[in-house]
């Protein structure tokens, strides 16, 4: 329920306790349907969400950086690091030294490594697909609007950047 204040002020929201336990609960039920597809396909790899995160913000950003993969995912070098070496051991990244500074890894989805992220991110599309479809443009426009207003000021930024490069 909105309230307005009066001409030119600022609309509020006012919601219960229990409307925002209500929401919290379905943010997290509905994480764990949009993960759940992904994490069975992981688990014939023996691979888990950090790989599935690593694998989507390659495939987006061909080339990227580890240092730019490690500010997006916001985890340690280190477990960052053992991430991408199973992923490189597998054949499924590939990391390139940089050509203008040597000291930069470039890293790339190899053919196998685009097939398991297409696999990962298509049973996503279909669910959000499906839930955008039942949900109609006005709750999606919505939706997207919340997610955004929830997002730190960097992860907000990187958002953006990665909106811009789809564009």
């Amino acid at each position: 329920m909105a309230e307005s204040g009066g001409p030119g002020s600022e609309n509020l929201l006012f919601l219960t306790d229990d409307q925002l336990r209500k929401g919290i609960e379905a943010m997290f039920f509905a994480y764990r349907g949009f993960t759940a597809d992904p994490d069975r396909i992981l688990a014939h790899h023996a691979y888990g969400r950090a790989h599935h995160r690593a694998l989507h913000f390659i495939n987006r950003s061909p080339g990227t950086t580890v240092n730019n993969l490690l500010s997006i995912l916001g985890v340690t070098k280190q477990s960052l690091n053992r991430v991408l070496r199973s992923l490189i051991e597998d054949g499924l990244v590939e990391s390139r030294v940089g050509t203008r500074d040597k000291r930069e890894r470039h890293l790339y989805l190899t053919e196998n490594g685009q097939e398991l992220e297409s696999a990962l991110s298509d049973a996503q599309r279909r669910r959000m697909r499906a839930a955008f479809r039942t949900a109609g443009p006005e709750a999606v426009a919505g939706f997207r609007q919340v997610l955004e207003a929830m997002m730190d000021p960097e992860m907000r930024r990187h958002y953006e950047e990665s909106k811009e490069a789809a564009s």
